[in-house]
């Protein structure tokens, strides 16, 4: 049996291209929230290069970026791209666009101190993103795309950096990438970003600028915006930290086609009048169904489905902000009510919470809860929580070789019931979900009423 491994050929900080302020600048409440104070690590996969150099996707192509900008973004034909392509790695083109990006976003270059206990800050210090060129012995399919389970560790997609060669501790670092490249032209970059400067389509604000930069555009298409200060900061002091239980939670993949995807929203259409309903919407439904199916809860106990939306739109913030702007979306209702409900009579609830959480996120800025923190979770296994990967803008992530056939996180914690939504990887169309939310005594249950309807 083949030993598949992973060899870094360097490793070391990428700092800013030019000259950047430096200044201490605060995070938001949402940012200094204790559970945000970590890395959040995700892979990206982008197949062979030569079969990736394709003209822009349509959302880059439509984006009003300018004459300067669209003639950047039309001119890689298949032979000039190529001739790029055979001139650099795409380590090093990763690379060299980052320091340019870290001129833009100079914020990731620095390092969270906490001068004020409670009240961390970005200290902005050029000191640089940690950057690592590696190179694995085998091929993207030898891996099985990095499908679960992993056939290379985790460890060996994302930089790890020992000590003496990074003495940041994990917790004040802003972001690290890897750039792995594999026999068969492929590549994958292995990306870890703390929660408490961007939350996931901040993450992705910042990769797609280090894409805009790569391909050739003279700036990133969206300008940044820190702007914490004018976040809301309501007086309302964070919870503790919550109590995990141990569970020994099952992982297990669902692959929702295009076509199951589009019946359920005619479906739902079809009972609301002409109201509308999101892919997400009928995933998260249907897990809510099956799992509480599934794990026969009591009559009379409450199951809950939590997960976060972006409240950009509602706290009228600047296009470009990119820290978290996120708030909690609760539903909550009777095991046997969810149990004996249709998956289209679950969105429906899906939908009401998510209209209520304009007000709810509004008492919260305003400080009308009571003191009351909406972001306090209690994590039990009638709870599950959501993470909405799909529309980040991870997937539209380009450094001259096309989009990547898959972008999502490399692991889920298997100490609270949870779930990612996530696009299919390429080719495929429609809506992948990764759950880790049922323990093994439930797991064949779960995954037989799950995959019911779907072909």
């Amino acid at each position: 049996m083949s030993v598949f491994t992973v060899t870094k050929l360097s490793e070391g900080p990428v700092r800013p291209s030019a000259a950047t302020p430096s200044e201490t600048l605060p995070l938001a409440w949402v940012d200094r929230y204790p559970t945000h104070r970590g890395l959040v690590e995700s892979a990206h996969i982008y197949r062979n290069v030569a079969d990736m150099l394709l003209p822009a996707p349509a959302a880059v192509r439509d984006a009003d970026v300018g004459d300067a900008a669209a003639a950047a973004l039309q001119a890689p034909t298949k032979k000039a791209a190529k001739e790029v392509v055979n001139s650099k790695s795409p380590a090093a083109v990763v690379r060299g666009a980052l320091a340019d990006a870290l001129v833009h976003y100079y914020p990731f270059a620095g390092r969270i101190v906490e001068d004020v206990p409670g009240r961390p800050a970005v200290l902005c210090s050029a000191e640089g993103v940690y950057f690592v060129e590696a190179a694995a012995n085998c091929t993207l399919a030898d891996v099985n795309f990095l499908e679960r389970p992993l056939l290379l560790a985790k460890e060996q997609l994302v930089p790890c950096p020992a000590p003496e060669l990074w003495p940041v501790e994990p917790h004040n670092c802003l972001a690290m990438i890897q750039v792995t490249t594999f026999t068969c032209g492929g590549f994958v970059v292995g990306l870890r970003t703390n929660h408490a400067v961007a939350d996931g389509t901040g993450a992705a604000q910042f990769l797609n600028a280090v894409g805009d930069l790569a391909r050739g555009l003279p700036e990133p298409r969206v300008k940044p915006v820190w702007a914490r200060d004018r976040f809301p900061d309501p007086d309302i002091k964070p919870g503790p930290l919550p109590e995990l239980p141990v569970l020994a939670l099952e992982y297990i993949a669902f692959d929702f086609p295009a076509a199951y995807l589009a019946k359920l929203k005619s479906q739902y259409a079809a009972s609301t009048g002409g109201k509308i309903c999101s892919a997400f919407d009928i995933v998260i439904a249907k897990l809510w169904q099956c799992r509480t199916r599934a794990t026969e809860a009591a009559p009379g106990a409450d199951v809950r489905l939590c997960f976060f939306a972006s409240a950009r739109h509602v706290l009228k913030l600047e296009p470009g902000y990119y820290g978290n702007a996120i708030f909690p979306v609760k539903v909550s209702a009777p095991a046997e009510v969810v149990a004996g409900s249709s998956v289209v009579e679950l969105v429906g609830m899906v939908r009401d919470a998510k209209r209520r959480m304009a007000e709810e996120c509004l008492s919260w800025a305003e400080g009308r809860t009571g003191g009351r923190d909406p972001f306090q979770m209690t994590f039990n296994y009638e709870s599950v929580y959501v993470s909405d990967w799909s529309k980040l803008g991870f997937n539209d992530v380009d450094y001259g070789y096309g989009t990547p056939m898959s972008a999502g996180p490399l692991v889920n914690c298997d100490l609270i019931a949870s779930v990612i939504v996530m696009r299919a990887p390429a080719p495929l169309a429609g809506t992948r979900l990764l759950a880790s939310c049922v323990t093994k005594e439930h797991a064949d249950d779960f995954a037989r009423r799950m995959r019911e309807d779907l072909v």
